[in-house]
Parts: C-alpha cells; sequence; structure tokens
C-alpha cells in the first residue's frame, strides 16, 4: 500500500523553501561532508544556469516561469540530486580489502 498526500502551497515561494529545507535535509542525513555540500551547491548553480541558457533560446520553455526564465524550485532539485549522484559515486569508489 502506498500512502501519498497531495501537498498544497499558498505560493512557489513556500514551495520552493520547504524543498531547500528537505535538499539540506537529505544532505544532512546521508552525508554531512563540505564536499558533499559544495558538489550539490555547484551542481544546483551550473545545472540552473545551463537550464536558463536554454529556456532563453527558446530550446525548452516553462508554462509559467517564476524566477527569471525557470522555475524557483529547480535549484533545490538539483542539488539534492548532486548530492545524491555524489553518495553513489563514493560509494562506488570504496574499494574493499581483506
Amino acid at each position: 500500500m502506498v500512502a501519498q498526500q497531495k501537498l498544497d502551497f499558498a505560493n512557489n515561494v513556500q514551495l520552493s523553501l520547504t524543498l531547500a529545507a528537505l535538499s539540506l535535509g537529505l544532505w544532512w542525513t546521508f552525508d554531512r561532508s563540505r564536499s558533499g555540500l559544495g558538489l550539490g551547491i555547484t551542481i544546483a548553480f551550473v545545472a540552473t544556469l545551463i537550464t536558463q541558457f536554454l529556456v532563453y533560446n527558446g530550446v525548452y520553455q516553462y508554462t509559467s516561469p517564476d524566477f527569471l526564465y525557470i522555475r524557483s524550485w529547480l535549484p533545490c532539485i538539483f542539488f539534492s540530486g548532486g548530492v545524491t549522484v555524489g553518495n553513489i559515486g563514493r560509494q562506488l569508489a570504496m574499494v574493499i580489502t581483506v
């Protein structure tokens, strides 16, 4: 059985702040390293710039952008993805010595 609930946010700022808190919580729970935080922030910044570039040049578009040309929650998603992929990479790079 799957439990799910649709959260109704009053505006996009509330959604973005909630996702930012959840993203930092994800980092704190699973990583807590400076390199993980730096990787997440770098990925969020670079990926958001690339997305803005694509939207500005008409390659991609949002139906209702709210932060320059993109959605304001996008950097939070990129941050979480950077932390997750960084942790997966660290786990794959570990060598077990007996």
